[in-house]
């Protein structure tokens, strides 16, 4: 088969590196924004003049035709027409035959893949962060259902502190909170244009940049036509940015991996986020949260690999940046995958109240609340926290908790000690009494909770 590329060639390659250059095993993911593109393309030589009016017609009538077919699901592929732009462009030549070939006039494969992939992570990145409101409301609702349910809070994996389950819960708000803005912010740099920028050089044909901008709905086009086609910033930052989130994701999927244990028992996950066992009948494992904590590598290594190829490629495109493409497809799918699924997961899990009431009754994270009411009383709080580890200590070796310890035996370590203690250590006092900004006492998880409505307002 003769190249559209190949006037200047005596010889063909063999297929094999045929099939080894070829990327239309993957760009075809691209064939909506690359027809998307081309409409476009030859509606501005029309209205500039660069193509007559018959022209422009008869293109437009052939992408029409393709854009049925595609959305049909109807195109055939070939490897022998190395990539999705030179495939659409031979459809369209067998279609409306050679007046098809005038569509590629003033542009290249350079601004044109670049211009397809602005197309295609403008819209995922969009759908993106309308999964991460979704979740997000999700995650609101659940916590006004539990924000007097008293859970423990951890650091180090120890127990630590006695909080509010929605105070736990709306972190991870916060953190996609975070995520969204992100992706909001990079759209600003996604939303520019590169189209018309040619090869590397621009063109010599009187194109109007902005007209293109215009059709395609992009603010503003690329000022430096070299820059137009070597960027992939765009690119780097979305796989930043995923990155990112997949890191608060797979934070989250790990404490429910570890709350739905027998150790924990603090959630149970509905059964259609869950998996059983081919030997152990008892078994129902969390697979789809430790699949999305598996996958968080898979988008780490799409950052690292893209990163790699462009730190050594000079201005302007290289064959180099076609593996620019898998790692945005994979990544796209695993981000949009996982907020479906961890949305789902969330929803639809049981909280087991009684199993936190039981839980947060039975250590020495209210351990703090003895040291305060210390401190309160004047004892420096170094000293107070002496007093307190004292206390514990023999809470331990006569295996109670401070609850249980009688007033007789705390005053043995400060007089200061009064029989109100035991309100104070109280699990669900301990939490209400956290009224600083932000903390985990009932009326700041409310205040949080209407704050992160307005947001999503």
């Amino acid at each position: 088969m003769t190249k559209l590329w190949g006037g200047r060639f005596q010889k063909s390659a063999e297929a094999w590196v045929d099939e080894f250059g070829a990327s239309i095993g993957f760009d075809q993911q691209l064939v909506m924004e690359d027809l998307e593109g081309s409409v476009a393309h030859v509606t501005m030589l029309g209205a500039t003049g660069i193509l007559p009016a018959a022209d422009v017609e008869a293109i437009l009538g052939g992408l029409a035709q393709l854009q049925e077919k595609a959305f049909a699901g109807e195109l055939e592929f070939s490897v022998a027409n190395e990539d999705i732009h030179l495939n659409l462009e031979k459809m369209l030549i067998d279609l409306i035959g050679p007046v098809g070939g005038k569509l590629h006039t003033g542009r290249s494969r350079n601004d044109q893949v670049a211009t397809d992939m602005h197309i295609f992570l403008k819209k995922r990145v969009k759908e993106a962060i309308g999964l991460i409101e979704a979740f997000q409301k999700t995650l609101l609702e659940k916590a006004e259902e539990h924000v007097e349910t008293i859970a423990p809070g951890y650091t180090h994996l120890q127990r630590a502190q006695p909080i509010s389950f929605a105070h736990h819960l709306m972190a991870y708000f916060w953190m996609l909170e975070r995520d969204k803005q992100r992706f909001t912010e990079s759209v600003k740099r996604i939303d520019i244009l590169p189209l018309g920028a040619g090869a590397m050089a621009g063109t010599t044909f009187p194109i109007d940049r902005l007209k293109s901008a215009e059709l395609l709905g992009f603010s503003e086009v690329y000022a430096n036509s070299m820059d137009a086609v070597s960027d992939r910033d765009f690119i780097v930052e979305f796989l930043s940015n995923s990155s990112l989130m997949m890191a608060h994701l797979s934070r989250f999927a790990e404490e429910i991996i570890l709350w739905s244990t027998d150790e924990f028992k603090f959630i149970e996950l509905d059964d259609a986020f869950s998996t059983g066992s081919s030997i152990m009948p008892q078994k129902k494992n969390p697979d789809m949260a430790e699949l999305i904590r598996g996958k968080t590598g898979r988008v780490y290594g799409n950052l690292m690999g893209l990163l790699t190829v462009l730190k050594g490629t000079p201005l302007t495109y290289n064959k180099d940046m076609q593996e620019d493409k898998e790692g945005m497809f994979d990544t796209v799918h695993t981000i949009l995958g996982s907020l479906k699924i961890f949305e789902g997961m969330v929803r639809t899990m049981t909280v087991n109240t009684e199993r936190l009431h039981q839980a947060v009754h039975s250590d020495f994270s209210n351990a703090t609340e003895l040291a305060d009411y210390l401190a309160t009383k004047g004892m420096p709080f170094r000293e107070a926290h002496e007093v307190t580890g004292k206390l514990v200590f023999t809470c331990i070796q006569k295996g109670i908790f401070l609850l249980d310890l009688p007033i007789e035996d705390m005053k043995k370590e400060s007089e200061l000690l009064e029989a109100d203690i035991y309100d104070v250590l109280a699990p669900e006092a301990a939490v209400r009494r956290r009224h600083s900004l932000g903390g985990t006492g009932f009326d700041q998880v409310k205040i949080q909770i209407e704050k992160a409505k307005a947001c999503l307002a």
